[in-house]
């Protein structure tokens, strides 16, 4: 029987297209962002076009307090949660030493603290239903410098060592933990761009990846996904 798929940040781009897959394959789906119309419009297309439950609610992941709201409205719907993807983030590009005052704590909020507060706020379900698939969100940028990769890169590299370190915690409770790291997708944050939208994956190919990973056996696991546009990185 079909579950609950919790994805943050899931209203447009990656979040939204892992929502699409797994509400078309029956599973119940929740998700927040920070734009009450955007919810209420995902909500409402949802509704004509799968038969689940779509649960939702305006947080900024970025603030602690407003995680801790959002996991608690989590909990409350006496769903167990059988996929968690923390899919919640920022991007502002700039070398480390020019970029503006603030733009680290900005973004390690936003990348990873987020991340990390979510997590520890619905992994006691999956440890005492021993099931459960956590995906983090990743990025090329995880293991890999680039310029003005700035800030970005270092919240990135930290997101995959919170994946490993989380991996090791879980595999004896039978939740599986998989790091997503893809190069450039098609999203609302390359708009203005001149290059070509085959130069770029789809999110759709993000969300068929992360789907097909799920739906393994639990005798195994991806523990990490490295996912680059045909023609190389941008």
């Amino acid at each position: 029987m079909a579950g609950l798929v919790v994805v943050t940040g899931g209203t447009k781009g990656i979040g939204r297209a892992i929502l699409e897959k797994f509400a078309s394959n029956g599973y119940d789906v929740c998700t927040c962002a920070r734009k009450k119309a955007e919810l209420e419009s995902l909500a409402a297309d949802f509704g004509k076009k799968y038969k689940v439950k779509i649960h939702h609610r305006v947080a900024d992941l970025s603030i602690t307090d407003q995680v801790a709201n959002f996991v608690e409205f989590v909990n409350q719907l006496g769903q167990q949660v059988d996929v968690l993807v923390n899919n919640a983030g920022q991007f502002v590009g700039g070398a480390i030493t020019e970029e503006p005052s603030g733009a680290l704590e900005a973004m390690i909020a936003a990348n990873l603290y987020s991340a990390y507060h979510t997590t520890r706020g619905l992994v006691g379900g999956m440890k005492q239903q021993r099931h459960g698939h956590i995906f983090n969100m990743c990025s090329v940028a995880s293991f890999m410098a680039y310029p003005n990769g700035g800030s970005y890169a270092i919240t990135k590299f930290a997101l995959l060592g919170f994946s490993k370190s989380l991996r090791e915690e879980l595999k004896s409770y039978g939740v599986r933990v998989t790091a997503i790291l893809p190069g450039a997708v098609r999203t609302a944050s390359w708009d203005g761009t001149d290059l070509p939208n085959d130069r770029f994956m789809k999110s759709e190919d993000v969300a068929n990846t992360v789907f097909s990973a799920y739906m393994l056996s639990k005798q195994s696991v991806v523990e990490e996904i490295v996912m680059r546009p045909m023609l190389g990185d941008i």
